[in-house]
């Protein structure tokens, strides 16, 4: 079998029905940290990307949220996060979706993020673009942070980082237009990507949660990097990430460095 985009995305949709099935119910919850939830449907939408990956693909490497690291092929790598927006979900609100990246020896190659209750499948294919639903997408022209929406994303079980934040918070809330935090990093990608969001930031972030999404910002033609500006090694803990219109970048790159 030969791995095409259409394929990850029909894996994407599959996972999603999972997400929407279950959506509003009364749910399973653990706790991986205080403010770290996973729920049951979060098990299962893993269980069934990873066995659709394992019977096509049983060579390549999973790293995914609830099980961890599955090591095989390193040059052929997925990066599946099953709920993207776990805590959203146990709550009922509807900002969460499917990630699924997918990286060969060249880096990132497929993207693709679903979120299930818009129907809206953003993806990309490395060198081919973005596209939202099928049809392409871009990110924003603004070239003034002033006019800028911007999203960001931190957790409070890092107390570490909870200050800085809290200072970046003030300090780009006053010099953009407004700044939401939404609760799912690949959503908050994929809307960068799309024009909604014009940049978005975090500090600390997994590589599950960016896999899809910085390459379908970058297919989109935005910049992609980490808080330090570098844009190698992005997927490699401990990991940070910086996206947004090229109009932008660096006026949100300065402000955080």
């Amino acid at each position: 079998m030969e791995l095409t985009l259409e394929q990850v995305e029909l894996w994407a949709k599959q996972a999603g029905l999972i997400l929407k099935q279950g959506f509003g119910k009364q749910h399973e919850i653990g706790f991986k940290t205080a403010s770290d939830l996973v729920t049951e449907v979060d098990r299962q939408a893993e269980a069934f990307l990873i066995g659709q990956i394992l019977q096509h693909f049983p060579n390549h490497s999973i790293v995914g949220e609830e099980n961890g690291t599955i090591m095989g092929d390193q040059t052929a790598c997925w990066y599946i996060d099953p709920v993207d927006g776990t805590t959203n979900y146990a709550h009922g609100l509807p900002y969460f979706c499917v990630s699924l990246g997918f990286a060969d020896e060249a880096g990132s190659k497929f993207g693709v993020i679903y979120d299930p209750m818009a129907d809206e499948c953003f993806s990309a294919e490395r060198g081919k673009g973005a596209f939202l639903n099928g049809c392409p997408i871009s990110v924003s022209g603004v070239d003034d942070l002033k006019r800028s929406l911007l999203v960001t994303g931190y957790a409070h079980n890092e107390p570490e980082k909870l200050d800085r934040n809290n200072e970046l918070f003030i300090k780009l809330n006053a010099r953009g237009q407004a700044l939401r935090r939404m609760g799912s990093a690949a959503l908050n990608l994929a809307n960068v990507a799309a024009g909604r969001f014009d940049a978005y930031w975090e500090l600390v972030i997994k590589p599950w949660d960016i896999g899809a999404g910085l390459l379908i910002v970058r297919e989109a033609g935005g910049i992609v990097s980490g808080s330090d500006g570098s844009q190698d090694e992005l997927l490699k803990p401990p990991c940070s990430i910086v996206a947004a219109a090229p109009g932008v970048y660096e006026a949100v790159l300065e402000a955080i460095q």
